[in-house]
């Protein structure tokens, strides 16, 4: 790369994008801007600026995105019940483009020529933020550390730290977890270490945000969940915005040791993976928002979006949030979620989230003078069947007659 006069960095303050700072200004001898978003993580943020600082940089972003992350990502991906490969609730891919939208515009504002990250090369994560950057700012030049340097181990950027005077405080004070973790308001990963081995099974003070179900409380939490244009947008009557909905439901669901996962995923880099994840609210969620839906939508809207949410899956696991076909398959979700408005009753128990009860007062297909096994009063004629029945069966029929084996 030629031309590099100033970097914008997606820092955490951590061990790896500490390191990351000073090899930029070393080895392109440029500035560098940084850029630490607050997305739910737990942690607090505002101490990466005097690690920034220390370091010499002179523009220093750390922002509050936690309702747009959820309010434009996550409520959007959960009107499409999106699940990855039958199990994964997508925590960290979700994240992805917010922070790659971001680092493309702080780069505009501070006339930055290309930005960087501390993604592996690897993983999907490097994928996801250069896809994104690229789609939003064609000519962005991305610089990715982990694909030039030879500081390849812990150890390596443990020295680098020591040669540089880098101020890294848990290097040698506090016990780091044996995993590489990765958080949000959604969700927590655990990857490396033991889990290397699928058949090892984690141990149980690696999870951070739930309970073991059998640790759970012995009494059932029943909650109420209000929809509005399917989004959540009350708990038990009680108003909350899309952060507060999914903090909220973080707790309860980590309270009732739910949320816990341990998958092996197909990566988009060709690779298998295993990975353990905490997703409290997000397992809440998904279940709750297929059950208004099951009252409010009609069948064949419904059928259809089971149909393309596997492609919609994918296309958010693999990083292209910002793309027309994404965006295309986005207008046609959101158009089948403008009835969707009513309430859930869930019951949260040891692990498990059943849902109880659902009703909407103005949107239900639910026609109970039809459905019920008692009298209907005429509201149904049961002699309508045979004739929709033996239509359907025709080609059947037809094919049994000229001799066509089924086995």
């Amino acid at each position: 790369m030629s031309g590099i006069k100033k970097v914008v960095l997606a820092y955490s303050g951590g061990l790896d994008t500490s390191v990351i700072v000073k090899w930029l200004q070393e080895t392109y001898q440029c500035e560098v801007v940084t850029f630490t978003a607050d997305i739910g993580q737990g942690e607090e943020v505002e101490p990466a600026r005097a690690k920034a600082q220390a370091m010499g940089v002179k523009e220093i972003y750390i922002e509050d995105l936690r309702e747009e992350f959820v309010r434009d990502y996550v409520f959007p991906m959960f009107r499409a019940n999106t699940i990855y490969e039958g199990e994964y609730l997508l925590g960290t891919s979700i994240a992805r483009p917010l922070i790659a939208k971001r680092l493309v515009e702080i780069a505009e504002e501070t006339g930055a020529d290309a930005i960087s990250h501390g993604a592996t090369g690897k993983g999907n994560d490097q994928v996801r933020f250069e896809l994104g950057a690229y789609a939003l700012k064609p000519g962005i030049q991305v610089i990715a550390p982990w694909r030039e340097w030879d500081l390849n181990s812990r150890e390596k950027l443990m020295a680098f730290c020591e040669d540089h005077e880098i101020p890294v405080d848990f290097t040698s004070k506090k016990k780091k977890s044996p995993y590489s973790m990765d958080a949000n308001l959604l969700h927590i990963s655990y990857e490396g270490g033991n889990l290397e081995d699928p058949w090892w099974e984690a141990e149980e003070d690696m999870w951070r945000w739930s309970v073991s179900p059998e640790n759970a409380p012995d009494q059932p939490t029943y909650i109420t969940l209000t929809y509005e244009k399917g989004d959540i947008v009350a708990i038990d009557g009680e108003r909350l915005s899309p952060a507060e909905v999914l903090a909220r439901l973080n707790k309860l669901g980590g309270d009732n040791g739910i949320g816990r996962l341990d998958i092996v995923e197909n990566r988009y880099v060709g690779m298998k993976s295993r990975g353990c994840y905490e997703t409290p609210g997000g397992t809440i969620m998904l279940p709750a928002h297929r059950a208004i839906e099951s009252l409010t939508l009609d069948r064949e809207s419904a059928h259809l979006k089971d149909s393309v949410m596997p492609k919609y899956a994918e296309l958010l696991y693999n990083g292209y949030w910002w793309s027309p076909e994404r965006l295309a398959l986005q207008k046609l979700i959101d158009a089948t979620q403008e009835h969707v408005n009513g309430e859930v009753r869930v019951k949260l128990y040891k692990g498990h989230v059943a849902v109880v009860g659902r009703r909407s007062d103005n949107d239900s297909l639910f026609d109970a003078s039809i459905a019920t096994f008692e009298d209907d009063a005429g509201a149904y004629n049961q002699k309508d069947a045979e004739g929709f029945i033996k239509l359907n069966a025709l080609r059947l029929r037809i094919a049994a007659k000229n001799g066509r084996k089924l086995s």
